[in-house]
Formats: structure tokens, sequence, C-alpha cells
């Protein structure tokens, strides 16, 4: 039985307070004899039998003061209880010590305690705990206030920069990416625009000269032949090496000066990117007579290369667009904050962002359960923690090596693994990798807070788990999302 379903403890009796005994404890030796006779008359002490005594959640009612026994606490993580401390220290206190910040904080148990063994604790409303604090230590409870909201904030503006910086490194990756396709498409319709006003003066040749009706007809079927060996050359996983492509343009280029075709080197490229070799010539000649192939040549040679511009601007704007759709996939722009998405989804968009951080020497390779059905979350956050993981393998490996996602299901969850062949996380640190502001980086290059912003949004907004293992050449964060909608994300 976990402790999320046994039972409260309802063993529990009252008995008499000491203020003898309260002054033993480290918590309250300083205190005065006037305090210590106001803790006794507005708390009591309690014997406990083994149990829980309180449960995480639940409103904060009383503060609790081991005088005896032991006792464990417990962090629920998705359907799980992970104990996080246990210990028989006797002075040892948890339950409502947050009360003197009043409602600025939510009132409520921060874990479960259990009870071990048969204990007494001394027990104080929190409402009395809060007016103790108060009124007795104003300037402690000052300073504490100070400390907490101070810290509070300072995550909080933190945490805002590291979202700001790797914003900015994304948009200066997804500018640069844009550039390049934006760039090739502008040369290519540049080129385009003088291919076509070529061809415009090819048809105003061939309107007045010697080519008769079958000559024409013939050419054009010969052109949309070109055309269509084009296509399929493009669409051939096929590709010739840099030399055979030379020596088919020289072959090419020596075919054109055999047939009185000035400028051949210029020609040959257009017909060795789409196939066609000195056979296909060979035929051309066949079809037209020796007095228009010079000019036929030229024309299909033009129609090659203005198809082959065209195409060029297919894909850069092709590229443009997903990347675009990338963008708007990884910021969730115009979606409900949480929905029900496919999880490769967010993941692709976060690998579109991060290409150029990834660069040329790291593979990705993806190991995706694509069988997996949608899980309802918050879909923006949930590409933060992947920029995270998948940003910092990238620095790990420090530009080569592979970057490896997987996706399976476990049971209930849903699990996505993050893993890089980097150096790895060392021995000593690899515990406090998820604490704020801890990073191995070097000064100035992070802030310590993206792992811990990314354990948050995975265990505290979407009640999953986060967790980390670490060798040499194999480091795996390790995501794990709850599929049962009890269990589903919280705002």
């Amino acid at each position: 039985m976990t402790t999320t379903e046994e039972p409260l403890a309802t063993t529990r009796t009252h008995l008499a307070c000491d203020i003898h005994e309260l002054r033993s404890l480290f918590l309250f030796e300083h205190l005065s004899d006037e305090q210590l006779l106001w803790l006794c008359g507005h708390g009591h002490v309690e014997h406990v039998e083994p149990g829980v005594l309180y449960r995480e959640g639940d409103p904060a009612t009383d503060f609790y003061v081991m005088l005896a026994g032991s006792l464990a606490m417990y962090r629920r993580v998705g359907a799980d209880d992970v104990e996080i401390a246990r210990t028989g220290q006797v002075g040892v206190y948890a339950g409502a010590w947050g009360a003197y910040l009043g409602d600025r904080v939510p009132q409520t148990y921060a874990q479960t305690l259990r009870v071990l063994e048969p204990s007494r604790y001394y027990v104080l409303a929190a409402a009395d705990f809060a007016s103790f604090m108060t009124d007795w230590f104003p300037m402690a409870v000052h300073l504490l206030e100070g400390l907490f909201f101070g810290q509070q904030s300072s995550q909080a503006a933190t945490g805002q920069r590291e979202r700001l910086l790797a914003l900015g490194s994304l948009s200066a990756g997804l500018t640069h990416e844009l550039n390049n396709p934006a760039a090739a498409a502008t040369r290519a319709t540049a080129t385009l625009r003088e291919r076509v006003a070529g061809m415009r003066h090819k048809l105003a040749i061939i309107a007045s000269g010697p080519y008769d009706r079958e000559q024409l007809a013939q050419i054009i079927h010969l052109q949309e032949k070109a055309v269509a060996a084009l296509a399929r050359t493009r669409a051939s996983d096929v590709v010739p090496t840099a030399l055979e492509v030379s020596d088919l343009e020289d072959s090419l280029g020596e075919w054109m000066d055999d047939h009185d075709i000035a400028g051949g080197w210029e020609l040959a490229p257009s017909f060795v990117a789409a196939g066609l070799g000195t056979q296909w010539l060979d035929m051309v000649a066949s079809c037209v007579g020796p007095e228009i192939l010079e000019g036929a040549v030229r024309w299909l040679s033009y129609t090659l290369e203005t198809e082959s511009l065209m195409n060029e601007v297919e894909d850069a704007t092709g590229r443009i667009s997903a990347l675009v759709g990338a963008a708007k996939q990884y910021s969730q722009i115009g979606r409900a904050p949480d929905q029900t998405v496919d999880i490769h989804e967010l993941l692709d968009s976060t690998v579109t962002m991060l290409e150029r951080q990834l660069g040329d020497g790291i593979t990705v390779v993806k190991d995706y359960d694509r069988t997996l059905p949608p899980i309802h979350v918050f879909g923006a956050e949930l590409n933060q923690v992947w920029t995270n993981l998948i940003d910092n393998a990238a620095q790990a490996m420090d530009g080569d090596g592979i970057l490896t996602l997987t996706t399976r299901r476990v049971d209930d969850w849903l699990e996505v693994e993050v893993a890089d062949t980097g150096p790895g996380i060392p021995d000593g640190v690899v515990d406090r990798i998820f604490e704020p502001f801890f990073t191995t980086k070097p000064v100035g290059s992070g802030t310590g807070l993206g792992l811990d912003i990314s354990w948050r949004i995975v265990v505290g907004k979407h009640h999953g788990d986060l967790t980390v293992t670490s060798v040499p050449g194999d480091t795996r964060f390790l995501v794990r999302l709850p599929y049962s909608p009890t269990e589903g994300p919280t705002p």
C-alpha cells in the first residue's frame, strides 16, 4: 500500500506538555520560560502510532516537532510516493512551518509524513504558530519573508532570463536557416528571369526561322520527354559522383563540338542534371534536321535549366514553409495551452528549431514508437523541456556525436529518452543536476536553471518524472509522462 492510499493515523493520544523537555530541543533551547509556557499553553503533546500523520496537498493545519520516535517524508511523483528523507533525530520539525507567510503562499502540506514507530510530537496549530512567530520574533519573520519571496523573485527573473536566452539562440538559428533558402530562391528567380527572356528570344527566332510544323511538333515532344527525364532523375536515389558528372559533361561537350554546336560546355550541365547523355542527343539529331539541330538543343537546354530553377525555387520555398511550420508547432501559436498532441510532432519541431546548434557533426537518430496514442500536455512548455535536454546534449558532445531520441510506452506512462555520446556527467555532481542555479558549464555560459525548469515542468506541472543516468559516452535523460487522466497536467 502506498502512502497516498494509506489512511491517516487515528491512534493519537494527548499528553502533558513539559517546558523542560521543550527546552532540551535545539529548536527551543534559547526561548525564555514565558515563551515556553506560551507554547505549552497553546500547543500539546501527542502520542502517535505508526501511520500517515498528514498527506501532501492537504490543508496545513498543524506544526509538528518530534520528541521521540522516527519518521519518513515522501513527495508525490506521478503515481508514486518517493521517499525523500528518513530520520529519528529528536527535534526535527515539519508541517505548517510556513504559516507565518499567511495567504501569500498556499497553506498546504508540502509532503507526506509517515510515522514509522510509536512516537511523540509537540503539536501547535498553524494559526498559533504564525501568531507566536510574528509576536515574539517580528524581525526574524521579516528576514524570512524577504529570503523566501526574494528567492522566488530571483528564480522567476533568472528563469525568465534563461528562457529569453534560449529564445534568442533559437531566433538566431531560425533566421540563419530561413536566410539560406530565401537567398537560394532569390538567386534562382533572378536566373530564371534571364532564362525566360532567352526563351522568348528563341521563340521569336523559331517563329521567323526555317522550322516547319512537323519539326516544331518533334521539338515540343522532345521537350516534354526531357522534362519527364529530369523529374525521374530528381526523384531517384542514385546520385552520381562529382567525377562521374565531370566525365558526362565532357562527353556531351565533345558531342556538341562534333555537331558544330558552339558553347557546348555551357549547355552540357542541364542535360547531365536530367540524366540525358549522348545517346539521347543522337535521338534529337535524328528527329530534326542538321540546319536546326543547334537551335533545338539550345531550346531543350533552356527548358531543362528553367525547370531546374523552378525546382530550386520550389525546394527553397518548401524549406521556408517547413521552418515556419516547425516554428509555429514549437511555439504552439494559436493553440490552447493544454491539448492532446502527438509527442513526436513536438520533438520534431524542436529538432528543426535546433538544427543550427546541432550542426553537421551530430547525427540525430529517431527511435520512435509511432503507435503511441496522443497525450494531453502543455505543448509549448514541453518543447522547452526538449530544447533544454537537446541543447545540453549538443553542448556536451561539442559538435560531434550521436543524439538519440527514443519514445515508448511503459504501462500507463509515455517515456521520452534523450541520449548523447558525450563525456558524461561526473559522479560527484549527477545528484545535483536538477538543483536550481547549479551548472557544470563555464562561467557566463549558463544560469543553471535549464534542468530545474525542465524538472518543474515535467514533475510539477505534468505529474511526471525526470531522471538521468550517465557514464562516459552514454548520458540518458528520461522523461516520463502519465497517460492517466487523473494524473494529467495541472495549470
